[in-house]
């Protein structure tokens, strides 16, 4: 989608009408609402190679309409479980955790078309249905209404002063800077504070507006300080890239980018 939105040769295609499905990754608030102002009817689903591959849509119900904020909220949700899939969010001890939109912990399924295992690998089959459910190795927390916020990869939650920090929420949040095309947030060592984040920023071309270090962090610091994430996330290592490590499938490398900037 990103691709799509930054080509110069569909900035005069009419895009108004198109219905959408992002997965494989989240959708930042700030790319869902480049969508929308192209017309694009964008929403989210959820699953894994394990799960072939549906889990969750996001769903926009008829008395959400015309409360733009909310839209843009749900839209960017995993959305709710799909008919036949039974979907948790538990313990370290698989306790199934409260449905507040605030306790957070892995999420786990069961649904008749789940993979039963790996090909020749009893030990990571046993673990990936330990306890009776398929761990999807993510973290997350559901709703009063049984929408799922995926907040991180269990291997990419930021550890820092004491909290855990989604990457993805502050990938979310840069993104609605006006100045920025694309982020990744990793982790770092840190000998102070365990990890500290580092956000990985493509600017937009031709935005108009300077964008530096201080002002990156001034945005993030607004939300930090109306409690809508920890002063902890607010990154003070930030990079400007010309393009950010991805897979074949447009998926962020992570793991890489945190060998290539961990030693700085």
């Amino acid at each position: 989608m990103h691709m799509l939105l930054s080509s110069p040769a569909a900035a005069a295609v009419d895009l108004r009408g198109w219905k959408v499905v992002i997965g494989g990754s989240a959708l930042p608030k700030g790319l869902a609402q480049s969508a929308l102002d192209r017309g694009i009817d964008i929403f989210t689903g959820y699953g894994m190679s394990e799960t072939c591959p549906i889990l969750t849509l996001s769903q926009v119900r008829t008395e959400m309409l015309g409360d733009a904020a909310r839209e843009l909220d749900v839209r960017v949700l995993a959305g709710r479980p799909v008919p036949l899939v039974d979907l948790r969010i538990v313990d370290d001890e698989l306790r199934e955790l409260a449905r507040d939109g605030k306790a957070a912990g892995e999420i786990v399924v069961r649904a008749p078309w789940l993979t039963q295992g790996y090909y020749k690998d009893a030990a990571a089959s046993e673990a990936l249905w330990a306890g009776g459910y398929l761990h999807t190795g993510d973290i997350g927390m559901t709703d009063a209404d049984g929408y799922l916020r995926v907040t991180d990869r269990i291997k990419d939650v930021i550890k820092t002063g004491g909290e855990w920090i989604s990457s993805l929420e502050l990938e979310s949040i840069i993104s609605q800077h006006p100045g920025v095309s694309e982020v990744a947030v990793i982790g770092v060592k840190d000998a102070k504070w365990g990890e500290r984040p580092v956000a990985l920023i493509v600017l937009k071309p031709g935005c108009g507006i300077a964008v530096d270090a201080a002002a990156i962090q001034a945005h993030v610091k607004d939300y930090a300080d109306k409690g809508l994430i920890s002063k902890f996330g607010v990154p003070e290592r930030i990079r400007f890239v010309d393009e950010l490590d991805k897979t074949s499938v447009g998926k962020l490398k992570k793991k890489a980018m945190r060998d290539k900037y961990s030693g700085e």
